[in-house]
């Protein structure tokens, strides 16, 4: 071990594992190495065994539960809450099996990778969304439009009618 600088305090740290301080190291400066070595292994977390790292890893996604208060809409499939009423932008748009709806925002949902289509209003970038819980394809979100007419889209997600439904508050 080297010294640093004179003050008594050795610049490699053994941390009571075997190694023996240089004469300079004094007692006090030793023990308050090791206290705080000791209080450093203690905070540390240990890993978990390989067979809890295995359960963790399987383990459900989490599911994002929009307010009561607020009409929701819900995955058909699995119930699994898609969007909040106030992020709905327009009723206006169709999908591949029928009617669909246009959300600012959405929640438990995955998005694939984004492909070239060409659909009713143009050349767009889109990729395809599925329900986090059930893995059941839901629409697309826009992730690029070419149009300058259609730059609204871009970011905004599209969920066919015939995969979700209305749930909370709804009269």
């Amino acid at each position: 071990m080297q010294q640093a600088g004179g003050d008594g305090f050795s610049s490699a740290v053994a941390c009571g594992r075997g190694a023996t301080p240089s004469p300079a190291t004094t007692a006090s400066a030793c023990l308050f190495q090791r206290f705080f070595c000791q209080q450093a292994r203690q905070s540390r977390p240990s890993a978990p065994p390989a067979e809890e790292m295995a359960k963790m890893t399987k383990a459900k996604a989490f599911q994002a539960y929009l307010p009561r208060c607020h009409r929701t809409y819900s995955c058909i499939h699995c119930r699994a809450h898609l969007a909040s009423h106030d992020e709905l932008i327009s009723k206006s748009f169709q999908g591949s099996q029928g009617r669909a709806y246009l959300f600012n925002s959405v929640v438990n949902v995955g998005c694939g990778p984004a492909e070239e289509r060409v659909l009713l209003t143009g050349l767009h970038a889109v990729a395809d969304i599925y329900c986090e819980n059930c893995k059941t394809t839901l629409g697309w979100k826009y992730e690029h439009a070419f149009e300058s007419s259609q730059k609204y889209k871009e970011g905004k997600f599209i969920i066919e009618l015939a995969h979700m439904i209305k749930d909370n508050g709804w009269e």
